[in-house]
C-alpha cells in the first residue's frame, strides 16, 4: 500500500517516520509524497588525469571526486551531460515497515534534469541525508537553486516489518550520511570488504 497524504501526516505525527527540517508541510506535502529540497554541497567528477574508475578501489575517490559548496543566495548550473552527486537538504528516518521510493519532480524532468541514476531506494531503517544522482540530458544548462524542491519521496508499506532493516547491525554503508556520499563500492564482499 502507498501511503496518502493524510498517511504521511500520521506517521510524522507518530514520529516512527522523520522528515526534518519540514519547513513548510503545505507545499511539501503532496496527495502521495513529499518534496525534498537541494542542499548545498555537491560532489563532482573530474575527468583530467585519470584512466577509468576502478569499483574496488576507494583509494581513488579522492583523485576523481571534488566536493563544491553553494553559497546560499547562488547556483549550481548542471550543464548538458553532467553528472554530479547532490543532497537533500533533509534528513530522513525510515521504519522498518516502509520503504521510501526516490523520484524525480516532473517540473525538473521537463527540463532534461534527473535525480537518480539507479539509486532510488531508501530501505526500511535508513537514516540519514539522501544523495541524489543528478544529470541533464537535455542540451542546455540548467540553474539549480540551494532549498529548491529537488526530489520527492514515495512510501510503500511493507507486509511486515523487515526482520533486518538497514543499519549498523548489516553494517550499512551509508547509514547516518550527511551530504553526498561517493561509491562504497569498494567494501563490497566481491571487491574483498565486509559487506
Amino acid at each position: 500500500m502507498i501511503l496518502s497524504d493524510g498517511d504521511i501526516l500520521d506517521r510524522l505525527e507518530d514520529g516512527d517516520l522523520v522528515i526534518e527540517p519540514l519547513d513548510d508541510p503545505e507545499i511539501q506535502i503532496q496527495p502521495a509524497s513529499v518534496d525534498l529540497r537541494l542542499g548545498r554541497t555537491f560532489l563532482e567528477f573530474q575527468r583530467t588525469n585519470i584512466p577509468c574508475i576502478h569499483p574496488n578501489s576507494e583509494q581513488e575517490v579522492e583523485d576523481y571526486v571534488e566536493e563544491t559548496v553553494i553559497d546560499e543566495d547562488d547556483e549550481f548550473v548542471l550543464h548538458p551531460g553532467d553528472f554530479v552527486l547532490g543532497t537533500t537538504k533533509e534528513r530522513v528516518e525510515i521504519p522498518r515497515d516502509l520503504i521510501a521510493h526516490v523520484e524525480g519532480r516532473s517540473s525538473l524532468g521537463r527540463l532534461a534534469v534527473v535525480v537518480h541514476a539507479t539509486a532510488g531506494l531508501c530501505d526500511p531503517g535508513y537514516k540519514g541525508q539522501i544523495t541524489l544522482e543528478l544529470s541533464n540530458l537535455g542540451a542546455a544548462p540548467v540553474a539549480l537553486d540551494p532549498d529548491m524542491r529537488i526530489s520527492q519521496l514515495t512510501f510503500t508499506e511493507l507486509k511486515s516489518p523487515a526482520d533486518r532493516p538497514y543499519g549498523s547491525e548489516r553494517g550499512s554503508k551509508y547509514q547516518n550520511q550527511t551530504g553526498p556520499q561517493a561509491s562504497r563500492i569498494g567494501g563490497d564482499r566481491e571487491f574483498g570488504g565486509e559487506q
